[in-house]
């Protein structure tokens, strides 16, 4: 289908905000319509770059569907473990034809941090990245294997920043709160510690790193200083570390219960500080959908993980009414950035790249309820929180969903 979305206003991360038409043919952006186009009034309406979200844990298309995000960066913590390319294979086509499914292979075998998986091959499967998945690799020799193969490969690298030998089985800050509440916590510097050594082999090997969240003032520190050298680093983060804190777990509700946990006030508003700053490059979801099961347990026994792909949106806008960043900013991180880590020539609204877009209402007031999402489990951290913006149309390869 030729169509002519006219009267909103385009928000293109390469392009600025602007207000005039954006025309598609077939499954492209093109700079002019065909003569025999459908002209779609969306006066009013923002229509932007449809979301590409990196690093989620489950598909789940009505979520992603009701969330505007058409394009997801899958971690390799599946059932069997992406490790192997029939795997991969299959999870690149299983969402078809309601979202793309781009899987991340993992770094090793079974994800046990030990020995290497195969990642050429596994890239000619499908996969367009690697991944060290919800763990973080304890052996220095094995994590620079990891990242010399994987520049040879010309792949970025996405690793968990936390040192697993300080976090241990801890399922919270160590603070305050985590004391109260006699949770089991390991301290916040178990990030940088994490990202410290994974930043040093990164510029030794000269190989692309990502980190799926930083969360810490210490981690974006060293985020900043390793940007400043030049090391290919980049790092993303969820809404949640942006908008909760710690104290988000004092009445032992295990939606709050996240990896990484949840911070203390001053990493909150030092997250915030970052992504203000441009040291953030990705704001993803962290879509880990959990249910009654996994969660209904006292908060040590539970499960991490929260259904964010449907408030991804949502709270991506209130950073730009708080004034943090602009429209076009907000889609670089949620379209444009996670778009180029995984080499998609999406996230963008110039000519000649997919018609992948949403057409959003930003003042459209509604409220998160757990018990009305769309997805498969409604386990987020946002519960009753009043929200403003939505997404009401969205289109993957010229085609409504």
């Amino acid at each position: 289908m030729s169509m002519i979305f006219t009267g909103g206003t385009l928000v293109c991360p390469t392009g600025g905000v602007t207000r005039q038409d954006l025309f598609v043919d077939g499954d492209m952006i093109v700079n002019a319509a065909a003569g025999d186009a459908k002209t779609i009034d969306i006066a009013g309406k923002l229509i932007a770059p449809a979301i590409v979200d990196l690093g989620v844990f489950g598909i789940d298309a009505a979520a992603c569907r009701a969330g505007g995000i058409v394009r997801v960066g899958l971690m390799p913590d599946q059932a069997p473990v992406l490790d192997d390319p029939g795997i991969v294979a299959r999870a690149a086509h299983m969402g078809k034809p309601d979202i793309w499914i781009h899987p991340l292979s993992a770094a090793t075998q079974g994800l046990r941090g030990t020995d290497l998986a195969e990642m050429a091959i596994n890239v000619e499967a499908g996969a367009v990245a690697v991944a060290t998945g919800r763990r973080w690799i304890a052996d220095s020799g094995v994590m620079r294997k990891v990242l010399a193969y994987a520049r040879d490969c010309d792949l970025v690298v996405v690793a968990h920043a936390e040192d697993g030998g300080l976090a241990g089985d801890a399922v919270a800050t160590a603070g305050e709160t985590a004391t109260r509440l006699g949770l089991p916590a390991a301290p916040a510097m178990a990030e940088a510690l994490a990202i410290a050594r994974d930043v040093m082999l990164a510029e030794d090997t000269g190989a692309r790193l990502h980190f799926r969240q930083v969360t810490t003032a210490a981690g974006f520190d060293l985020i900043r200083a390793a940007k400043r050298r030049g090391v290919r680093v980049t790092c993303g983060i969820t809404p949640a570390h942006l908008y909760l804190s710690d104290i988000a777990m004092s009445d032992f509700r295990t939606f709050a219960h996240l990896s990484p946990p949840l911070r203390s006030e001053s990493d909150r508003q030092a997250a915030r500080a970052a992504i203000a700053d441009g040291t953030i490059d990705v704001l993803c979801s962290g879509h880990d959908p959990r249910g009654p099961e996994a969660k209904r347990l006292p908060f040590a026994d539970s499960e991490p993980g929260m259904a964010g792909a449907e408030t991804l949106l949502p709270m991506g806008l209130g950073l730009v009414r708080d004034g943090l960043i602009g429209l076009d900013r907000l889609f670089a991180l949620l379209a444009y950035n996670p778009a180029r880590l995984l080499g998609l020539d999406s996230g963008t609204l110039a000519s000649g790249t997919p018609a992948d877009l949403i057409v959003i209402d930003r003042d459209a007031p509604w409220q998160v309820r757990a018990d009305a999402l769309a997805g498969k489990a409604a386990n987020t951290p946002f519960d009753g929180l009043p929200v403003q913006g939505r997404a009401v149309r969205v289109i993957k390869g010229g085609a409504f969903l």
